[in-house]
């Protein structure tokens, strides 16, 4: 792979993902499919209304997520992930690869560096 450092793209690319609470939403969306945002709020622990609903408003405007409104009473709002936003599938599962074996690093340094 050819990569210019002058032509990266990975702060695009994290400014979109970036974020405490988008990882979850994208890993709940893509593990358990399409959700209600009342089941999203439960399954995100600690995140208020109005952060859940910034979150996937972010996510829906660069298309990653997709938003149905269906009209009753009560309102019912369901969220999924676009084709397009599957594609982060393999990224997100890096990530959580990558910051798994780090704790494990930092862990075992530390363990290393008691003994010393």
């Amino acid at each position: 792979m050819d990569l210019q450092p002058e032509l990266c793209r990975v702060d695009d690319a994290l400014g979109i993902l970036v974020g405490k609470w988008k990882p979850i939403i994208l890993l709940t969306l893509l593990q358990e499919g399409t959700q209600r945002f009342s089941d999203l709020k439960r399954k995100v622990p600690g995140i208020t209304q109005k952060m859940l609903t910034n979150q996937l408003r972010e996510l829906e405007k660069e298309d990653i997520i997709s938003r149905k409104v269906y009209p009753q009473v009560p309102p019912k709002v369901e969220y999924s992930i676009t084709e397009y936003g599957k594609s982060l599938e393999p990224i997100l599962n890096a990530m959580h690869e990558w910051g798994t074996a780090h704790i494990l690093h930092k862990q075992k340094k530390q363990q290393t560096n008691k003994m010393l």
